[in-house]
């Protein structure tokens, strides 16, 4: 179903594509030039999820990030990815690097969500 464009809409994708990062809600929410209901802000976030604009990654302390599946550089993310949370700068990243599983049969992945702590090449 076509979703009809908002200028909440436009505004949260924005904020995450021109980052390039994955970022809290409350970040985005600091990020926005309009005011927007932290609600709303929310509710679009997971639609852009459901839709498959944006993925969540849920970090240890279960706080909530949304990234972009847009390219990273100039390499193209896969579905199934790898994040690295730097316990220093508390950036969370999503990496190049595909996740590669092996399950058990009958059982069906919908997501996965992997994040790897540590120290980022930045903070490093």
């Amino acid at each position: 179903m076509k979703r009809r464009n908002t200028p909440t809409k436009e505004a949260v994708l924005e904020v995450l594509t021109t980052t390039g990062k994955a970022m809290s809600q409350d970040a985005i929410e600091q990020e926005i030039d309009i005011n927007i209901n932290r609600a709303t802000i929310y509710r679009v976030l997971n639609r852009f999820c459901d839709d498959g604009v944006l993925h969540k990654i849920v970090a240890e302390d279960g706080k909530q990030y949304f990234a972009s599946y847009n390219k990273v550089g100039e390499q193209e993310i896969a579905k199934n990815h790898l994040h690295f949370k730097c316990l220093i700068c508390e950036t969370i990243e999503c990496l190049h690097a595909e996740v590669n599983f092996s399950i058990p049969k009958a059982y069906i992945v919908q997501d996965v969500n992997c994040v790897l702590t540590g120290t980022c090449k930045n903070c490093s």
